[in-house]
């Protein structure tokens, strides 16, 4: 069979489709046949082979590994033949191929994960002794297994997995130290000795390995390292091995050797004290004060800063920003007292003003300040200038590293270092030479500080004086050096719009920042203005009347930025700025916004591979759609909707959520169906069945359909929706229940008995979970709900109701069970729970199916329970009746929620053209639900003399004294029998 599968292996390493697809698919018919993993490691073994044909088999193995390793796995692998791969993997380490090395490792890290220790007890030990061998490569190899394989086992989270990793850690923890120190003193040696390179690097590559090993013990194999005398004394001496290897890196520059290796070893050094200060920050107290020492020795002095790298200097930047961020913030609120008090004293005893002062200012004049690299890419490319990293990107940018350092120092020590940058800002705040580049990049750093700190600086600093005397001054100087300085103070009155701005200067804001947009402007500059107008116009002060004479000027010049720039990042925001207009500005935008509307479907067409792009283009139509409406959009919007909501897209992974929103905002403000609208429906039933994630969306989507052309979406669509959201029920929370039921409710107003007839397969569950009401694991909101789909059936459809009952009822004990008991324990539910409805219109709709129960042929049950149906419908009538002139009786009481009371909300709006075309169809179909033509007052009575003339006068009076006395007085008031 080799021989076989290395042609196959071959193949699928080809670059021709029509060859590596069928060799991919008999690859994947073998993968569970017998042998085959026998065969693949046979194959990658044989170092005569191809190395592609062995890294294919390598792949493969590990695919089988990750699929059928585990015991309980389909078509798992067989026991006898896992144990013949768990030994023959471990014989030899003497791996010539580097890459293939490092796959074997992981290779044998993923078996470890599931086997080690207990189905593969001499793993790491057969590791430890080829790494005591002498033997150069298969020790590397040894070590490079051994690094994949604890890696693998530190991230395991069961507490018996992690119990196993400690004791695996106290075991080897101290041989691996020592050999660490070993191979590391060994390239130290060998570097000063000016020895050959290639030693030099295989020492340095071993001591790497272990490190790595050595962190992920420390810091996953201790529940607390301070414990450890051999954890601590590692950690201490992590400290001076950087000192060493920093001035060792400096040596080996000197001599013309630059070593990769070396940068990533010391940069390793810090990712151990990360690691342990953000796992175990108690354990790292005592290390505060080296650490901090350390870092603003590399950081912040000329003799340090000489030695150090980029990389290093974020290392140490974020070591001081941990330290600051654990023990001045979070720990002190949760730490034990005993621990606060050495906490604050060594930030205090550290953390003079002077130091403070000398870091503070460092920052600003020193690591703010643009670089000739920044001022290029700007030249150059200022669109990738000015993309904000965001997120996380003080953990690799050094500017913004510098910047997060910044915020933390100041917040943490805002009583010494105000003074600082007040002062600062004090001495660079009046304009400048433009020919002085200097002095103008210094005034950016501060700017840059001050607003950073804005919201610490709200009582120090008098914005609106500075913005009226200085900054909007400032933003007028065209030099091309002073471009530094009007994209800064763009930026900064965006910093402090939310902070410290007054109403009265939001004119003047609105048309500088519009004059900064003029396409005269660097575009930098014009960028970051444009964000500020974004975040002038999301504040809570913003006035949109204030802002109405510059809306056309604003969008029309930022319509002009979206076509110009050309980084997908750059056209998401100009079009969330555009957003955040139409939003506002509504109905002022139309004569503006059709330029917008014809250039979106191009641009649509040209972000085909940028997702992100594309949701923001969504984003935009959603507030065009809802301000325009979808007269001249419709195309582009279901074209837009019918990709982004197709499962059977790979974008709908990106697009999803805001297509479902653009569906939405199209289905409520079109005034019409049409035939393409309608044909995008066909997604909904593999949307509602892929997740919950969405679900409320979907329901929402339907509900719409139901409301906008109801006959013909049901017939198209009704059944395979109904059968979707039936089949889902079972597996639904409380509120999708809610949303659901809500979707059926609809489907009863919109299309009565039809809707009935339709919604009929889900009655069944609806009945049986008010049935099983009394159970404590029933919602009582979704009890609520299924009362309400029940009593629109009951008052409206009895015929079905009673077909229901019969149903339930064989389904709960067949002649053990009648339909009379099965509707009394509907009935003791539905009394029991009505006093929780506190929606009027549900109450009302709750009593009037109960009175429909008080007529002929009133079975047993609903006599037995006759004094709490009237007790409801009393309270219900109480609750919904207004008494004109104070005069409480019968003549003068009106029903408010029907017609003729003037207080349903689809009749207080019935003939204006109030909110979009969605809410206008809701009010329609509100106001004629048969709910707001009937009296509940005028039923009750009517249904009680039938009951009176069925039962006879002495049975009636005797039903009647059952009741409470009074309730009795209050149901008097509304009915005369």
């Amino acid at each position: 069979m080799d021989v076989v599968v290395i042609q196959v292996l071959e193949q699928a390493g080809n670059q021709d489709p029509n060859i590596f697809k069928p060799a991919e698919q008999t690859l994947k018919q073998w993968e569970t046949e017998r042998g085959f993993y026998t065969t693949l490691y046979n194959v990658f073994s044989n170092h005569s082979l191809n190395v592609n044909i062995r890294w294919m088999a390598i792949l493969c193995f590990k695919n089988g590994v990750d699929r059928y390793w585990r015991k309980n796995a389909p078509n798992a692998i067989a026991e006898d033949e896992k144990e013949f791969l768990r030994q023959r993997l471990i014989e030899n380490f003497e791996e010539p191929v580097n890459q293939l090395a490092v796959q074997l490792a992981a290779l044998i890290a993923k078996i470890a994960r599931y086997d080690c220790p207990r189905e593969w007890g001499t793993l790491i030990p057969r590791l430890l002794d080829v790494i005591r061998e002498q033997n150069p490569l298969a020790q590397h190899r040894a070590l490079l297994t051994l690094h994949h394989v604890i890696k693998s086992l530190a991230s395991k989270c069961l507490l018996g997995d992690k119990k196993l990793f400690q004791e695996l850690t106290v075991n080897m923890f101290n041989f691996i130290l020592n050999l660490w120190n070993t191979y590391t003193e060994s390239f130290l040696i060998l570097a000063s000795n000016e020895a050959d390179t290639r030693q030099i690097q295989e020492a340095l590559e071993k001591a790497l390995l272990l490190l790595k090993i050595l962190r992920k013990l420390v810091i996953n194999g201790f529940s607390s390292p301070a414990e450890s005398q051999d954890a601590m004394l590692f950690l201490g001496i992590v400290f001076d091995r950087a000192r060493t290897c920093i001035e060792c890196r400096k040596t080996l520059i000197s001599r013309g050797i630059q070593m990769e290796v070396c940068d990533k070893f010391i940069i390793h050094l810090t990712k151990v004290l990360l690691g342990v200060l953000e796992i175990h920050p108690y354990s790292y107290i005592e290390l505060i004060p080296k650490s901090l020492e350390f870092s603003v020795f590399y950081c912040f002095t000329e003799a340090g800063q000489a030695l150090t790298f980029e990389r290093f200097l974020i290392q140490c930047l974020n070591l001081m920003k941990g330290i600051l961020s654990s023990t001045c913030n979070k720990p002190l609120k949760i730490m034990e007292e005993t621990l606060r008090r050495p906490v604050k004293q060594l930030r205090e005893e550290f953390f003079t003003p002077e130091t403070l002062t000398e870091i503070c200012s460092r920052l600003v004049t020193h690591y703010f300040l643009l670089t000739p690299a920044n001022l290029e890419l700007w030249d150059t490319d200022p669109e990738n200038f000015v993309v904000d990293d965001g997120g996380e990107s003080w953990k690799y940018n050094l500017r913004s590293c510098t910047e997060s350092l910044f915020v933390t120092i100041f917040h943490g020590f805002r009583d010494v270092l105000v003074s600082v940058l007040v002062e600062l800002m004090q001495r660079h705040h009046q304009p400048v030479d433009p020919n002085d580049l200097h002095a103008i990049l210094l005034k950016d750093a501060v700017y840059n500080a001050v607003g950073l700190a804005a919201f610490d600086l709200y009582d120090e600093v008098n914005f609106d004086q500075w913005f009226s005397t200085t900054l909007k001054e400032e933003l007028k100087i065209q030099s091309n050096n002073y471009r530094i300085i009007r994209r800064r103070i763009c930026w900064l009155i965006g910093r402090w719009t939310n902070v410290k701005l007054s109403a009265e200067l939001r004119p003047e804001v609105y048309k500088l920042m519009l004059e900064v947009l003029s396409p005269k402007e660097d575009l930098g500059v014009r960028l970051v203005a444009s964000e500020t107008l974004k975040l002038v116009i999301d504040d809570f002060q913003f006035n949109p009347e204030e802002f109405s004479p510059y809306f056309g000027t604003a969008f029309s010049l930022l319509f002009s930025l979206l076509k110009e720039v050309k980084e997908c990042e750059n056209k998401m925001h100009v079009l969330y700025v555009l957003s955040f207009m139409i939003e506002h500005a509504g109905n002022e935008l139309n004569p503006h916004i059709g330029a917008l509307s014809s250039y979106l479907p191009t641009l649509w067409q040209q972000s085909e591979e940028h997702n992100m792009l594309r949701c923001a283009i969504i984003s935009t139509l959603i507030y065009l759609e809802k301000a325009l409406g979808p007269e001249s959009l419709q195309p582009l919007v279901v074209d837009v909707v019918a990709l982004s909501c197709d499962v059977t897209q790979e974008s709908h992974v990106y697009l999803l959520e805001d297509g479902l929103r653009l569906w939405l905002a199209l289905l409520e403000n079109t005034p019409v169906s049409t035939p393409a609208i309608m044909d995008l429906s066909k997604n909904l039933p593999a949307l509602l069945e892929q997740s919950f994630e969405n679900f409320d969306l979907c329901s929402h989507i339907v509900q719409a359909y139901v409301i906008l052309d109801p006959q013909e979406f049901l017939r198209q669509r009704g059944a395979i929706i109904i059968e979707t959201f039936r089949s889902l029920l079972g597996d639904m929370g409380t509120d999708e229940i809610f949303t659901t039921m809500t979707v059926f409710e609809t489907c009863l107003c919109a299309l009565h008995r039809q809707g009935a007839e339709l919604i009929k397969p889900v009655l069944i569950h609806v009945f049986e979970n008010v049935y099983n009401g009394e159970d404590p694991d029933k919602s009582l909101k979704s009890i609520i709900m299924y009362l309400s789909i029940m009593a629109r059936i009951l008052w409206l459809y009895k015929d079905i109701f009673i077909q229901v009952i019969n149903e339930l009822t064989k389904k709960m004990g067949g002649n053990e069970t009648t339909e009379t008991v099965v509707l009394g324990q509907i009935i003791r539910v539905w009394v029991t729970n009505m006093p929780c409805v506190f929606l009027p219109e549900r109450r009302k709709l709750l009593a009037l199916a109960l009175c429909s129960l008080l007529g002929a042929n009133s079975p047993p049950s609903v006599l037995q329970n006759f004094p709490l149906i009237i007790s409801n419908i009393v309270e219900t009538l109480n609750d919904m009746t207004e008494i004109d002139n104070d005069v409480y009786n019968i003549q003068n009481a009106i029903d408010c929620l029907s017609i003729a009371g003037k207080r349903s909300p689809s009749s207080s709006y019935e003939d204006e053209d109030h909110g979009n075309k969605h809410e206008q169809r809701q009010r329609r179909l509100d106001f004629s639900d048969p709910l707001t033509r009937a009296s509940l007052r005028a039923t009750l009575e009517n249904q009680l003399l039938t009951l009176r003339s069925l039962v006879g006068v002495n049975q009636f009076e005797q039903l009647m004294s059952t009741i409470n006395p009074e309730i009795n007085e209050e149901l008097k008031r509304f009915v005369s029998l």
